[in-house]
């Protein structure tokens, strides 16, 4: 049935959108202050204009859930209890807490989110495809295991993985010249730090990317393609040393180990 609809083992058949909703007038009056490319007014209302107009109604419950999710964590006893599991299920179980409760209730939890994520992916590209799994696994990671960098890692990824729709090879050459700023500046950093290994490889490849922007006008589109994979393992070999991850991740645990 998926096959005469479009669709194969490994992509689902095209779906329709999801209902969306704007504000009405602001939305309409941000796009005309856009259209008057005034210096960086223009630019202020081209963005903000993004997060009025045709909004998914799951991106309102994405920031829900994300409000949400801070304070069940951080402002509640279940939040407490469910981080000394994964901390240290021994000494939760020693104080009364039923571990294997707030595992299950975690994995429950964690399922349907990442399967609300998933939805949200297929329908906004009306059909699903294999391979995000990766980067999902790297938000989490270098958002520390915390609903704010969580957010943050999201973002970055998104807005790269966006560059593939939204001017392709010309945009990723313009961010050339932009991650050649950043590495000279950690460069110097780490020169400041007496950290001249790092310094060194950081200024070699800033330099590098300085004559790839010089010497090119785009890039290829299998590089586009490649970005948010590549920006992925960037992001986490910089912020590997200041991760950590809960001590009872991927740990087994049997009740009552601790008597």
């Amino acid at each position: 049935a998926a096959q005469r609809a479009g669709g194969n083992d490994k992509q689902s058949p095209p779906m329709s959108n999801m209902p969306d909703f704007s504000i009405p007038g602001l939305s309409d009056w941000l796009a005309s202050v856009e259209k008057h490319h005034w210096f960086l007014i223009s630019d202020v209302a081209g963005i903000l204009d993004g997060l009025v107009t045709d909004v998914s109604w799951l991106t309102i419950a994405a920031a829900a859930l994300f409000v949400g999710t801070f304070f069940v964590l951080w402002r509640s006893s279940f939040g407490l209890r469910l981080r000394s599991c994964g901390e240290s299920p021994v000494a939760a179980e020693s104080l009364g807490v039923n571990v294997y409760t707030y595992k299950y209730a975690a994995v429950i939890v964690s399922g349907g989110l990442a399967g609300l994520g998933g939805a949200f992916l297929a329908i906004g590209t009306h059909m699903y495809s294999d391979g995000r799994g990766y980067i999902g696994l790297a938000t989490m990671i270098f958002g520390n295991w915390r609903p704010g960098g969580v957010a943050m890692g999201a973002g970055l990824f998104g807005f790269m993985d966006s560059l593939q729709l939204r001017g392709g090879g010309e945009t990723v050459h313009a961010l050339l010249l932009l991650l050649a700023v950043l590495l000279a500046a950690l460069a110097l950093w780490k020169l400041r730090a007496q950290q001249r290994r790092t310094a060194l490889i950081s200024g070699v490849f800033a330099l590098l990317l300085i004559v790839w922007y010089a010497l090119t006008a785009r890039v290829p589109l299998e590089f586009v393609d490649a970005t948010p994979y590549v920006v992925t393992l960037l992001v986490l070999s910089v912020s590997a040393q200041r991760l950590r991850m809960p001590k009872a991740n991927g740990k087994p645990y049997r009740k009552g180990q601790g008597k």
